[in-house]
């Protein structure tokens, strides 16, 4: 069977849980956080060297980190990976956005502001820069979801899920979504697609504690 590890609460680990999810693909989940520091340590480390949830091993035993990379394997295949070499570099480029333009800001105040375990001035600051940055990349989608119903082509694909996973908790992060209709549209397809769980509907078989 599959081993995710990774918390509920965060967003990567849930853009592998929701398209696994999609997919029906059974899994057991070891609850790694870190707002506990679990990553941190040298027995995770040896899972992903970079110290980050998610990582995956598959059935074989190999392991896998990185959510982009994640989604990127399992939707190989499937009516979520494009077959056309153009919408493949499309799906790309926007999980690259995301990564790059989007995650930075919104992601990152998501947690200052809601999850970390404590917050100085400098995280302060930190909020009051990412602040227009994120609203940025959310008038960015904003355009091309004012005019189209997904991200790329006509159907959804792993970039709606890299893009879903922290646009629909923004307001953690202290970002609104008033006016930004074509987004609203959007998460609304997404969430009434057959399969679709919560950020914190656990989907997996079997969830067992970490340890160190």
């Amino acid at each position: 069977m599959l081993t995710l590890w990774g918390n509920l609460d965060s967003g990567n680990v849930y853009k592998v849980r929701l398209l696994w999810s999609w997919l029906g693909l059974a899994h057991r989940r070891v609850d790694v956080a870190q707002t506990r520091g679990e990553p941190s340590t040298a027995a995770f480390r040896v899972l992903n060297p970079i110290g980050k949830v998610p990582a995956v091993q598959l059935e074989d035993g190999r392991l896998l980190a990185e959510s982009g990379a994640i989604l990127q394997f399992f939707a190989n295949g499937t009516r979520y990976w494009p077959d056309a070499a153009w919408d493949q570099a499309e799906v790309l480029r926007w999980m690259f956005f995301e990564q790059y333009s989007h995650e930075p800001y919104i992601a990152v105040n998501r947690y200052l502001l809601a999850y970390a375990p404590s917050r100085d001035a400098f995280d302060d600051e930190r909020v009051r820069r990412n602040h227009p940055r994120g609203v940025q990349a959310l008038a960015v989608m904003e355009e091309r979801l004012g005019r189209a119903r997904w991200l790329v082509g006509d159907a959804p694909t792993i970039a709606d899920i890299a893009l879903y996973a922290y646009t629909h908790v923004a307001a953690e992060g202290g970002f609104s979504l008033d006016g930004m209709p074509g987004i609203a549209r959007w998460m609304a397809r997404l969430e009434a697609l057959p399969g679709h769980i919560g950020l914190l509907q656990e989907s997996a078989v079997e969830v067992v504690g970490f340890s160190a």
